[in-house]
């Protein structure tokens, strides 16, 4: 009973430190631009069956027809992250190369070895060959090339990309392009603000935006961090007591072990 006790709370414990660890990264990552909270989730491990008189058992804990069988478990196991999609703040950032997505869908962005990636990071600049790339240097896909020669960039809502001359005309460029998932929650997180597609997010579905339910772009504006820093802190107290609650049960089987041991001398 007492080694049964201890597994199931130190299994309570590393799930509540795991729990810990998902709450610190969405903390830290509360002005990063486009992030996505994470949300720890746990499954009962399994249940044992147990004799609950064992005097009329010879061996404690083994089943035996006539006496009474209750089911006690294991503790607790990790199942899985899961990210919450819900849509950030928009802020206004006034530089015409920030766009931000109002709604569903993902930018598309290629490495230099033409794997496809997916972001909501919209924060892009110009490489040296005039092409708009996130952050990290990854191209935006379709590619969208601006002449250093024109006054300013206007991209509007439905993703169309225009060049604005000295003269006041203005001339297409390229279309930006979004895609969208099935699962969403089932996009694998990279770093960088990056996706990765999954079998279990499925296929990308590529659209326009602002059409067949894809979100808008704004220009001029990013999308902020979801993460509640006062829901976040909730959390954190409450995986806190939770840890605190699992280490008193380790204590708590020591005192009576203790106490076990000492009827018998």
């Amino acid at each position: 009973m007492s080694n049964r006790a201890l597994r199931t709370a130190a299994s309570g414990m590393y799930a509540q430190q795991l729990n810990v660890e998902v709450i610190s990264n969405n903390m830290a990552n509360m002005n990063t631009t486009a992030f996505k909270k994470n949300r720890a989730e746990f499954q009962d491990l399994m249940y044992q069956e147990v004799v609950i008189n064992t005097v009329n058992s010879t061996t404690p804990g083994d089943r035996n027809s006539g006496t009474g069988i209750i089911q006690v478990g294991n503790g607790v196991k990790p199942a899985s992250t899961q990210k919450s999609f819900l849509q950030g703040d928009i802020t206004a950032t006034s530089n015409p190369l920030d766009v931000a997505i109002q709604g569903e869908g993902f930018f598309q962005v290629r490495k230099v070895d033409g794997t496809i990636l997916y972001t909501r990071d919209g924060s892009f600049k110009l490489n040296a060959e005039g092409n708009l790339v996130t952050a990290g240097g990854y191209l935006l896909d379709p590619e969208i090339s601006l002449d250093e020669s024109s006054v300013g960039v206007i991209i509007g809502r439905d993703g169309t990309v225009e060049l604005q001359q000295s003269d006041g005309n203005r001339f297409p460029v390229g279309n930006i392009q979004l895609v969208r998932f099935l699962n969403p929650g089932g996009l694998l997180a990279l770093g960088d603000n990056l996706y990765g597609e999954t079998p279990e997010s499925g296929r990308p579905i590529l659209g326009n935006p602002g059409f067949d339910d894809f979100g808008e772009i704004h220009q001029g504006y990013l999308e902020a961090s979801n993460v509640d820093i006062v829901e976040e802190m909730v959390s954190m107290i409450t995986a806190q007591r939770a840890y605190e609650l699992n280490s008193k049960t380790v204590k708590t089987v020591e005192d009576m072990m203790t106490m076990a041991n000492n009827l018998k001398r």
